[in-house]
């Protein structure tokens, strides 16, 4: 299966799984008076919209290269990333809006029924986590990474909203807001993975020198072709679910220049065999002396 649909599946897994659990918090918390799992499905609910983006951003990041992009359209899917950030940082907002104003009005306790609801839902959204992430990583999608720790988010805040439904079951009357504080608690660290999904697309978009095993990779397969005596500059950008390489590659000052083109082909074909993931290699060949 290509990284694309492998990508593509993970998000509707996404899509599906966030519209179940968004339906079903939301009337866990509205017939369980628990104001975190209400919290919980507003960020469900943000979740579905964000899904949507990548889902769009993996599509579009893997047309082909044209005459107006001839890299491709890979720097799209970063650009996604911080628009799903940006969903993010809104639910986290709501969820402590919404939970400031509830700790200062009076309501009833959780249901106990609620708590077999969050377990439930606590293990789903892990393993919801753990196998997006394992899809963005074999596919190398930094919009389907941020996917991924939309769901763990999501975990985070149904164990912040069971401790909290937990404790004002436990200590009873006078402790009805406790679930309150676990939501405003959830959408600080809501807020923080923001941040740490949203870096890696910043430098993604920058061009920032992020790749270090990946050149090593590259210098080790250049090596092993005959011909190539070295390898100097590296540089690398990536894009989408690709990886575009300019290098410097040192070959015999007495050859011609036919056969350091030829043998500059033969390079890049084989990293690209090599490396699947890489996408535009440019190779510049330099004298041994």
């Amino acid at each position: 299966m290509s990284s694309e649909r492998t990508a593509i599946k993970a998000t509707y897994f996404s899509i599906i799984g966030n519209t179940s659990l968004a339906i079903i918090k939301g009337l866990a918390g509205f017939f369980g008076n628990s104001y975190a799992l209400i919290a919980d499905a507003i960020e469900s609910t943000t979740d579905i919209f964000s899904s949507f983006l990548v889902l769009f951003g993996i599509k579009y990041s893997n047309r082909p290269a044209d005459k107006n992009h001839p890299y491709g359209h890979g720097r799209a899917e970063p650009l996604i990333t911080f628009l799903v950030v940006g969903f993010l940082i809104t639910s986290a907002t709501i969820i402590a809006y919404e939970s400031i104003i509830n700790i200062g009005t009076p309501h009833q306790l959780p249901k106990p029924w609620t708590l077999l609801v969050l377990g439930a839902i606590i293990v789903w959204k892990e393993y919801s986590f753990r196998i997006v992430m394992k899809r963005s990583i074999e596919t190398n999608s930094s919009s389907l990474k941020a996917d991924a720790w939309h769901h763990r988010s999501d975990a985070i805040t149904s164990v912040a909203a069971f401790l909290g439904i937990s404790i004002a079951l436990i200590l009873g009357n006078g402790y009805e807001s406790a679930d309150d504080w676990a939501a405003l608690f959830a959408s600080g660290f809501i807020l923080y993975n923001s941040y740490l999904i949203f870096r890696p697309a910043l430098g993604e978009i920058m061009d920032e020198h992020l790749y270090d095993d990946l050149i090593e990779q590259i210098r080790m397969v250049s090596i092993q072709v005959d011909g190539i005596i070295d390898t100097e500059k590296c540089f690398i950008r990536k894009a989408g679910m690709q990886y575009h390489v300019d290098l410097h590659a040192t070959v015999d000052s007495n050859i011609t220049v036919k056969e350091g083109h030829d043998l500059a082909h033969k390079l890049k074909d084989t990293l690209q065999e090599e490396i699947p993931e890489l996408g535009h290699v440019l190779i510049h060949v330099e004298p041994n002396d």
